[in-house]
């Protein structure tokens, strides 16, 4: 629901703030002051293309805002989650701001919730949030896929409408494995290539730990005598017979450090540092032994290790990967062979699986196809009588269903469908969309909206000057259908005429006045006893007499 509506800078109005509440706010004012502005500032709001004629003159910018609450709009709210647009902050509540700025130059940017966004994803979110009737481009009833969504809402085929996309979706997904099958054509070659690429890495150890430990046996064998040398010195050096060793060294100094000993105590502190090391040194002579009796200067395994090297250094550069991604490409080679081997017995498989998704759902399209058509019945009934009941008696409204071709899987159902109009009698019905009075246009969204008791998922409903070319009776009629759609969803309404806005749950007029010669527009919340001003204004033209405030009293008493 729309909550906050700002305006600065916008056409003929300086600047505007409006709260909205449930329930209908009617809209109005004199001719020529700017009270469909509203309207428009919410299009431009939904994304409609605009243009600098919409800045108010010595402005650099127009700049929009609105908010809305999304407590009731689920959709809104996956949507804005899936773009990684909703509110962080938990605090914010359950609402979205969205925002516009048109320069004097052309350029417009908007924004959601703070951020930057495109256009088109403006008008996808608004496409959620709003519905404007009245004016052609904005006529959200003009599409097929809101006609459809009305239809399914009032026929309450969600069940059904799920069971049509979850089969359409197992059906696709079987067609294209079997596209992607057959565009592989034969793959005998394929395979036997594939057999020869597999087969010699598999002869051929190649896990990570295998080739690492193999390059250690290389590096040990291409150094073995420098290996052994080292040993075998360092082993005499450290434990040695000789006076020099390392460890006969220490022995000597100990010897004399414990004869003074009793004269200084902290050299026995030295002399257990010393007999630690002598630990670690003899510890020492003992893996140099071990490691001296491993090595062994053998040519014949070194050139067994070389040549395993090369041979998997060839692999590599034969199926350009690194040494140790040749395991991993080897077990790719292996799915892919397997996949091939099974593909023409997949394929048998496939075209059953096919044959039996399409008949599972063309049953779901055809149950969910049955309860549109009953549904398209009474909804066209019951918005022929509403026409008839708005001022356009002989009308008829009714719902062409076209079946699609069964052979491709929509997840919307086996049929497109059309809202079809004849406004007068004695004419052929028309399409909606090709409706071309604004008037006639809105009277009939408005009579479609109420026959189907509001049931549109879009909570905010905008219907521009609905009463144009009424009056009278029909004129009281009209606003008391745009109050009773105000029960299930918010309605703002631009009127002119007193027996529609005094059906309003709330009130805003529209005024102009010239300021240092720039006209600007004003817009003011009204309260009761403004209510009845402007009732009267309606009623009697400029000069607002006794009869007129009766008359517009009456109106409001009679509000139910």
């Amino acid at each position: 629901m729309l909550t906050h509506l700002s305006l600065k800078h916008f056409a003929v109005v300086s600047q505007a703030e409006l709260v909205f509440g449930p329930g209908l706010t009617v809209i109005s004012g004199e001719t020529g002051a700017g009270k469909s502005l509203l309207v428009d500032a919410l299009g431009l709001l939904s994304g409609i293309r605009a243009d600098s004629g919409v800045v108010r003159h010595g402005a650099e910018r127009a700049e929009l805002a609105g908010e809305f609450r999304l407590d009731d709009v689920p959709a809104a709210t996956a949507w804005l989650k899936e773009h990684e647009l909703d509110e962080d902050d938990a605090s914010s509540g359950s609402g979205c701001l969205v925002r516009r700025v048109i320069r004097a130059d052309g350029g417009s940017r908007a924004w959601i919730n703070g951020r930057p966004v495109t256009m088109a994803q403006l008008a996808e979110l608004t496409a959620h949030l709003v519905e404007i009737h009245g004016q052609h481009e904005h006529q959200a009833l003009m599409a097929r896929g809101s006609q459809l969504a009305l239809l399914d809402a009032y026929a309450a085929t969600a069940p059904e409408r799920r069971q049509v996309a979850e089969a359409a979706v197992q059906w696709s997904a079987l067609l294209r494995e079997r596209d992607e099958l057959v565009a592989q054509g034969d793959v005998s070659d394929r395979i036997e290539w594939l057999e020869h690429q597999y087969l010699e890495l598999e002869r051929e150890t190649l896990d990570a730990d295998s080739i690492a430990q193999l390059l250690l046996d290389h590096r040990r064998q291409a150094h073995a005598s420098d290996l052994i040398a080292a040993s075998e010195s360092a082993f005499a050096q450290l434990g040695g017979s000789d006076d020099v060793s390392v460890s006969r060294a220490l022995q000597q100094v100990r010897h004399e450090l414990q004869r003074v000993a009793s004269h200084e105590p902290r050299l026995s502190e030295v002399d257990g540092m010393l007999a630690a090391a002598a630990i670690q040194i003899d510890e020492a002579g003992s893996l140099l032994d071990r490691i001296r009796d491993d090595l062994d200067i053998d040519p014949s395994l070194f050139e067994s290790i070389e040549q395993r090297l090369a041979r998997i250094h060839d692999l590599a550069r034969k199926h350009r990967v690194a040494p140790e991604e040749l395991a991993a490409h080897r077990d790719a080679l292996e799915q892919e062979l397997d996949a091939l081997r099974g593909a023409d017995r997949r394929l048998e498989k496939l075209d059953s699986e096919i044959e039996k998704t399409r008949l599972a759902w063309r049953t779901a399209a055809d149950a969910l196809g049955a309860k549109r058509r009953k549904a398209a019945g009474k909804l066209a009934q019951a918005t022929t009588a509403l026409i008839g009941e708005l001022g356009m008696g002989g009308g008829h409204f009714g719902i062409d269903i076209e079946p699609l071709p069964a052979d491709k899987p929509d997840p919307n159902g086996g049929e497109r469908i059309e809202f079809m109009v004849a406004a007068n009698p004695g004419q052929p019905p028309r399409p909606l969309r090709k409706v071309a009075s604004g008037g006639e246009l809105s009277r009939i969204s408005l009579a479609i909206e109420v026959a189907a008791l509001g049931l549109d998922a879009v909570p905010t409903m905008v219907f521009d000057e609905v009463d144009s070319g009424i009056g009278g009776a029909v004129a009281d009629i009209v606003g008391r259908k745009l109050r009773a759609l105000g029960a299930s969803r918010q309605v703002l309404c631009v009127t002119h005429l007193p027996q529609v806005a005094a059906q309003g749950h709330a009130h805003y007029r529209v005024s102009k006045a010239a300021a240092d010669g720039v006209t600007q527009s004003q817009v003011q919340q009204l309260d009761a006893d403004q209510r009845q001003e402007e009732l009267s204004r309606m009623l009697g033209g400029v000069e607002l007499t006794r009869e007129a405030r009766a008359a517009a009293q009456r109106l409001l008493d009679d509000v139910t």
